[in-house]
């Protein structure tokens, strides 16, 4: 991937004027790496208006600098080898005792950097489609393992170690396998309770590739599904549809929510939906844009998104079923191509 971080910078510097800095003190790991190249744990980049870049880091990471098309510098104090007063900051970022102790003086800023990521350049698409392709297949592949005294702990264990195998740099975040009456809890963590016959089964996972996230969750039943099984899922998945329908540039990010929140309603479950539609992926698993109820703003060309209705009975267990896609005037485009059919297993 040949990456022009110049460009990238030019195009923060360019915005810098209207907030009335002469530069930009960009302290965030993931944005220091979008506008310059280098992941770190400890960096710093300072942005100038008229287009100028410094970089600093520590002595762990200044040996990664070389070759990179930015001026670099060590220090042991990143942050304050930078900061200097009427400089603009991520104000989303830095914490309050960076802020003092950096002397104040500093001008909050909103931010910016993660609103130039959103939309993204083909070499990013890419990343994003194997990441999304990397998830498809590590599904595929640990199917067959889906059955009853599989321990939801071991299940992501597996997909987690198949994403890795098939060229991932890790799992993207914490695999999610939720069981039964677990599948209630959007965000269950996996334990040790057996899969049993009868039960939904939902996993929420995805590949890092590059640094690139994907970001999937299939629901499966184990054995014929029951009446009130079949009734969600059939409702997910069309609400599913209908968001990824309304995926399209320009639409404002509370429509498209709308657009599967409503058919959830109208079934009487809209208090058992209890998260937003989606969000941005990339450089970071959630980013902007996100859809959700009071979520403001329009949806850009080439974004990738997810659209993730769920529907989650207390006691019982839930259904959530999950893409990544990307915006496209055309209408969007399916990075996660994973059945969406009740798998019975």
């Amino acid at each position: 991937m040949t990456v022009n971080y110049q460009e990238r910078r030019a195009r923060l510097a360019a915005m810098l004027p209207a907030y009335e800095v002469d530069a930009m003190l960009v302290t965030s790991g993931v944005n220091v790496r979008y506008l310059t190249g280098l992941a770190s744990s400890n960096a710093a980049v300072l942005v100038g208006a008229d287009g100028s870049a410094l970089l600093v880091t520590d002595n762990r990471y200044i040996d990664k600098t070389r070759g990179l098309d930015v001026e670099a510098v060590e220090a042991s104090d990143v942050a304050s080898r930078l900061a200097v007063p009427g400089v603009g900051i991520e104000a989303a970022s830095m914490s309050v005792a960076t802020y003092n102790r950096l002397g104040g003086g500093l001008v909050p800023l909103e931010p910016l950097v993660e609103r130039l990521r959103m939309v993204k350049d083909d070499d990013e698409l890419e990343l994003v489609r194997t990441a999304c392709a990397i998830t498809d297949q590590a599904f595929a592949d640990i199917s067959r393992n889906i059955r009853p005294g599989v321990t939801e702990r071991d299940l992501a264990r597996l997909l987690d170690a198949r994403m890795i195998e098939l060229g991932a740099d890790k799992p993207g975040f914490e695999t999610i396998v939720a069981a039964g009456e677990n599948g209630a809890i959007p965000h269950h963590a996996p334990t040790d309770r057996e899969l049993r016959s009868g039960d939904l089964v939902t996993m929420d996972f995805g590949a890092l590739y590059q640094g690139y996230h994907a970001d999937m969750t299939r629901t499966v039943c184990l054995g014929r599904p029951a009446d009130w099984q079949r009734e969600i899922y059939d409702l997910v998945a069309e609400a599913q549809r209908a968001g990824c329908q309304a995926v399209l540039p320009g639409v404002p990010a509370q429509q498209v929510d709308l657009a599967s929140r409503s058919i959830i309603m109208a079934a009487g479950h809209g208090d058992r939906f209890r998260h937003g539609l989606g969000h941005g992926v990339g450089l970071e698993i959630h980013e902007d844009p996100f859809l959700g109820p009071s979520r403001t703003g329009r949806l850009e060309d080439r974004v990738p998104i997810t659209v993730e209705p769920g529907v989650y009975l207390p006691g019982r267990g839930g259904v959530r079923i999950e893409d990544t896609l990307v915006t496209r005037g055309s209408g969007a485009e399916l990075f996660t191509k994973t059945t969406k059919e009740l798998l019975v297993l």
